[in-house]
């Protein structure tokens, strides 16, 4: 994996950096595994704006990932690595020996012919799936449940991944991406190894106009705004805007806004550094 600095041949081109995409191995989506998606750009049912800086953009599919893994024992092989414009890491079509075809989020290193399996009895290799209770301490793991059959939703985007720290009792000690230890039940399943497409964060657009690519309209600064649309706006010429703080009121820069009756505040043993 690598990423190219662009010759400066024209302004939008002179400071942009872009994937080089070595690892992709095909530019044709499984048809059997996509569904439309439907743009709101930003708008309710009513046909008026609720959220803004949104709109645009290219037209995307959606690719159907097998977050949950439950295809236990049934080993499958890596026919692809493809670009999934829905999220930054790359994915992996799977075709597991009774002929069913599924995507999963791919990880480093996946390479296509390897074959991949998920169940309590695995190897913990690259690829694999296997609840907690089962992968050996210290492993590098990613795409992990918080719910038992729930899903992946912890470490899923590029070159994100979390450790199995410890177990005791019935949860595990995790390590998460942002540095924040907690505890996720045993019974909980991950997957083995980092996730893909590391060099995703050295990518640099070049251009505003890449982002209306991606569906995001220009966005006004707080400062640039009348007192009656921001507490941040108004005042006379260029000033500061006082200290930082959200559209409602919220101070911004370091404020906690996690509740503190949360009731799973309870799973987090240390909580990530400032």
């Amino acid at each position: 994996m690598s990423v190219r600095k662009l010759k400066p041949i024209t302004p939008g081109q002179r400071f942009r950096v872009v994937n080089s995409f070595d690892a992709i191995t095909t530019d044709k989506p499984e048809r059997s595994l996509i569904a439309p998606i439907k743009n709101s750009g930003g708008r309710n049912s009513q046909g008026k704006m609720t959220m803004r800086y949104i709109g645009g953009g290219h037209k995307r599919r959606y690719r159907i990932i097998d977050f949950k893994r439950t295809k236990t024992g049934v080993p499958g092989v890596v026919k692809t690595i493809e670009y999934d414009p829905n999220r930054s890491a790359f994915i992996s079509l799977i075709a597991y020996a009774d002929g069913e075809k599924t995507y999963i989020v791919a990880p480093a290193g996946l390479q296509v012919g390897q074959t991949v399996v998920s169940g309590a009895d695995v190897q913990p290799e690259v690829g694999n799936a296997m609840p907690l209770s089962k992968i050996p301490l210290g492993t590098i793991i990613s795409c992990i449940e918080l719910r038992p059959g729930q899903g992946a939703v912890i470490a899923r985007s590029a070159g994100t991944f979390a450790q199995l720290v410890a177990r005791d009792g019935k949860y595990a000690t995790i390590k998460m991406p942002s540095g924040e230890i907690r505890l996720i039940l045993l019974t909980c399943m991950a997957m083995i190894g980092a996730v893909s497409n590391s060099d995703h964060q050295l990518v640099v657009s070049g251009k505003a106009g890449r982002s209306r690519w991606l569906g995001r309209r220009p966005r006004t600064r707080p400062v640039a705004m009348n007192p009656v649309d921001h507490p941040m706006g108004g005042g006379e010429g260029r000033s500061s805007g006082g200290h930082p703080r959200s559209r409602k009121g919220l101070p911004a820069k370091g404020y906690r806004t996690r509740s503190k009756v949360k009731a799973s505040s309870k799973y987090i043993v240390e909580r990530r550094k400032k």
